[in-house]
């Protein structure tokens, strides 16, 4: 009879354990554990030296051996800055060296079994956190927008890829709600052993679509979100066996091994861990994008000029041609576009966009490049006779401004809702 070890028992190759400690060290240089809980007191000073150590390090191997950049760009609303890159070179070099050391002074290690058991579970659980941050806001249609009358306003063609799939998925938010629940049911499977290995299938098949999306749409998210596909196949590596076995050799297959149960005091803490990152990390959310959605849905129209588009009847302004204001669009929030190449206004896709802050007491409009802006761009005096007309006057640059604004009766059919269960022709 042929005897069994369990795996704690057997021992790996030199090389299946550097692969194991590269594996964690990268893993945990890019979840970053420690700063999860930055926003807690006491955690949040912790995690502001560990980043700013991080930042020396990267930008002193940036600058001895990776040279993405002579100058880096950090982190913003893209991921794919030249700090990500030059990030990630650190993270791979200092794994590798880590991992090299680390085999080289622990050889009479049989294996790293139970080590490889809970970096599973922290990876497991890092997943898990993305699917749900993600999966909660697609759940409510708040991550990608329908498209606001400056976007149907705008030239197809001007449009960037990256703009043109987001609103292609904003357009439906039935979509993006089916989009988010499947994003949150990988999240709640990873939170569990027993469903871990359905968890991680289903996260791969969710990652590897977005993942896709950014590449083949050139959305700045393409680093993480190949991380996040990477790291659903990570946990479905030790599984492979008996994924094949079942699916495709049609063989039996054996539970995964799994390591002694804990000390009692030991899985109340375990289980007191989870019911925390649940409540932070799924429940709290879903109750805070819960109420956003429902203060958006019942916002009041106060501080907001009359929606629409509007066509510039008259313009008087010593200013150049192509300053020259064509059509203004007021959204339904504090915010809009203006025809005009003006940069004074945030251009985007040959607009000038501005946010506003309405000032019904003076009868005064401030427009500002961004809504987080203290300073605004120039403010101008209104007037609104009727909700079919705006006047604006006031200065730009210390020049007088006289704007006749007259509400346009434009229709977009891409702002209907349609559906067909016959369609008799493409249309």
């Amino acid at each position: 009879m042929q005897t069994t070890h369990a795996p704690s028992a057997l021992a790996w190759p030199w090389w299946r354990k550097w692969l194991f400690c590269f594996s964690c060290l990268y893993l945990l240089l890019f979840m970053s554990p420690w700063t999860w809980l930055s926003s807690m007191p006491g955690f949040a000073t912790l995690a502001g030296l560990y980043d700013d150590a991080e930042s020396w390090l990267v930008h002193q191997g940036n600058a001895h051996l990776f040279h993405v950049k002579d100058v880096l760009v950090p982190l913003n609303g893209s991921g794919d800055t030249s700090y990500g890159y030059a990030q990630l070179c650190f993270y791979a070099l200092a794994a590798m060296v880590g991992a090299t050391l680390w085999v080289l002074l622990d050889r009479r290690r049989r294996n790293y079994a139970l080590a490889y058991y809970w970096l599973l579970v922290l990876v497991r659980y890092f997943v898990a956190l993305s699917a749900l941050s993600y999966g909660i806001l697609k759940l409510f249609a708040l991550q990608m927008i329908f498209p606001p009358l400056s976007a149907l306003a705008t030239p197809l063609g001007d449009l960037l890829p990256m703009r043109l799939s987001w609103y292609f998925i904003g357009y439906s938010q039935p979509y993006q709600m089916f989009s988010g629940a499947v994003e949150v049911l990988a999240g709640v499977l990873l939170l569990w052993r027993r469903t871990s290995t359905l968890g991680a299938v289903v996260a791969a098949s969710v990652f590897l679509n977005v993942m896709m999306m950014n590449l083949c749409y050139d959305i700045p998210v393409k680093l993480f979100s190949m991380h996040l596909f990477a790291f659903s196949l990570f946990l479905l590596v030790g599984d492979a066996e008996r994924l094949l076995n079942f699916f495709v050799f049609d063989r039996p297959t054996q539970p995964n091994w799994t390591p002694p149960p804990l000390p009692r005091r030991w899985r109340i803490a375990q289980l007191t861990l989870k019911t925390i990152f649940i409540i932070l990390f799924a429940l709290l959310p879903f109750y805070q994008f819960y109420q956003q959605k429902a203060t958006m849905a019942g916002g009041p129209s106060e501080g907001r000029l009359t929606t629409g588009v509007f066509e510039v009847e008259k313009f008087d302004a010593n200013l150049p041609d192509s300053l020259r204001w064509k059509d203004v669009i007021f959204e339904t929030s504090p915010t809009g576009s203006i025809l005009t190449t003006d940069t004074l206004l945030r251009q985007r896709y040959r607009r000038g966009y501005f946010a506003y802050t309405l000032d019904s007491a003076q009868h005064t409009i401030a427009f500002k490049k961004m809504a987080s802006d203290s300073l605004p761009a120039f403010t101008l005096r209104y007037a609104q006779p009727d909700t079919n007309h705006v006047v604006l006057r006031g200065k730009i640059r210390n020049d007088s401004v006289f704007v006749a604004l007259r509400r346009q009766k434009r229709h977009f059919q891409l702002a209907e809702r349609q559906f067909h269960w016959l369609s008799e022709a493409n249309r």
